[in-house]
C-alpha cells in the first residue's frame, strides 16, 4: 500500500496516454502563459505606448512631473531634452523620458453649472 502510486507512476506508456499528456501538461501551460499575457504582458506594453505618446506630443507650457517629483512647466523642448522652469529665474534641463505625466496641479477645476 505504501509504494502504490510510485507503481503507477512508473507503469510503461500505453496507446491512449496523448490525451493525458495533453491535459495535463501542455493545456495548463498554455492557459498560464494566457494569464501571463493579458494579465502582465499586455497592460505593460499599452502603458508605454500611451507614455511614449504623451512624450511626443508634449509642448511648451505644459506643466509636467518628472519621475523625481519636480513639478515644472516645460519652456524649450529638443529630441532628447527638455527644459522645465520650476520656480522664477529656475531652469532645470531633464531627459525626455524622465517625465512621468503632464501635470494636473495648475490647472483649475472644471466649474459646474447650476441647475435651477
Amino acid at each position: 500500500m505504501l509504494f502504490e502510486g510510485i507503481a503507477w507512476a512508473q507503469q510503461a506508456p500505453s496507446g491512449g496516454n496523448q490525451n493525458q499528456v495533453l491535459f495535463t501538461t501542455i493545456i495548463p501551460l498554455a492557459a498560464m502563459f494566457a494569464i501571463f499575457y493579458f494579465l502582465l504582458l499586455r497592460p505593460q506594453s499599452q502603458k508605454a505606448k500611451e507614455h511614449a505618446k504623451m512624450l511626443r506630443e508634449l509642448k511648451r507650457n505644459d506643466e509636467v512631473v518628472t519621475s523625481g517629483g519636480l513639478v515644472g512647466r516645460v519652456t524649450d523642448l529638443s529630441d532628447k531634452l527638455v527644459t522645465l522652469k520650476i520656480a522664477p529665474n529656475v531652469r532645470v534641463r531633464v531627459e525626455r523620458p524622465q517625465i512621468q505625466s503632464i501635470s494636473s496641479y495648475g490647472k483649475s477645476p472644471a466649474k459646474k453649472e447650476k441647475s435651477e
